[in-house]
């Protein structure tokens, strides 16, 4: 089967347990899924196990399921858990479902995540407005046949996340009193955390946060057509950085701590960029 029958086969798959037009899709990163329980209004939720050759999610903290509903009255389709290349997965396998949204009807995708601070201003529990990526250390998810049903051969990334959107989101701050960081995210496949070297290196080449998903996402969202745009929840000061060594517990206690003012952001910025959408102000 190949990637494009894929896509489609989990979309028809998906297609016969709902008929939800989502305006809004909404990756959740690690630790970051009690979202779902604050702030969205919950119509129906679709296990990812019930999508037929659909990708499962085999990390703590991702509990792998599809939340539509709305968010202020804005509709949305919540990813509760992603997978990642680290699984095991194929590349191609871990966009699938932003894929898979774009041919339901989004027309933006916010993606979160948990990451690694390299930036020396940062502290664990900031949130940090993702302005650009750097993917070259993992898979691209283009690299093979383009079908065009998904996206052009050659995509240009020069504005991958959206001006408008970070704009939005950055008023949203502003509207709620929150402080947001703004700055360069860096994907490496993982699953192992970096060596103090490895961080040095990335800090040489632009730095502000790193992790383990995220670009390739934002990737084949910009490809199909998708406006894009990114949080990442600063959970623990990188390698050599750090005093202390790093583990997954960390990461969801500073998910935990932050998660008030995560909410907050997320849920502000989806009404103020259904409203952007809604209005035709989106170039």
């Amino acid at each position: 089967m190949t990637n494009e029958e894929k896509v489609f086969t989990c979309y028809e798959s998906l297609r016969k347990i709902t008929d939800f037009e989502p305006q809004i899709a909404v990756v959740l990163g690690s630790g970051l899924g009690g979202f779902v329980e604050a702030c969205v209004q919950i119509e129906q939720t679709v296990s990812y196990s019930e999508i037929d050759g659909f990708p499962i999610s085999t990390v703590k903290g991702h509990k792998g399921c599809f939340i539509f509903g709305t968010v202020g009255g804005v509709k949305v389709a919540v990813m509760q858990g992603r997978v990642h290349y680290y699984e095991g997965y194929d590349v191609s396998d871990v966009v699938l479902p932003i894929r898979v949204l774009s041919l339901m009807g989004a027309k933006a995708a916010m993606l979160t995540n948990a990451a690694g601070g390299i930036n020396k201003d940062f502290a664990a529990g900031d949130l940090m407005l993702i302005r650009d990526h750097v993917s070259l250390f993992a898979p691209n998810p283009l690299v093979g046949q383009n079908p065009e049903k998904l996206g052009v051969r050659f995509p240009d990334m020069s504005n991958i996340y959206d001006n408008e959107l970070c704009d939005i989101i950055l008023d949203s701050a502003k509207e709620l009193g929150l402080e947001l960081k703004q700055g360069v995210y860096f994907q490496l496949t993982g699953p192992s955390y970096e060596t103090p070297a490895e961080i040095r290196m990335l800090g040489t080449l632009g730095a502000d946060a790193v992790g383990m998903s995220t670009a390739a996402e934002a990737i084949a969202a910009h490809h199909a057509g998708m406006l894009v745009c990114g949080i990442s929840l600063i959970s623990n000061l990188a390698a050599g950085i750090s005093p202390t060594p790093l583990t997954h517990a960390e990461v969801q206690l500073a998910a935990d701590e932050a998660a008030p003012r995560f909410r907050s952001l997320v849920a502000e910025s989806i009404e103020n960029i259904s409203d952007a959408l809604s209005t035709r102000k989106m170039s």
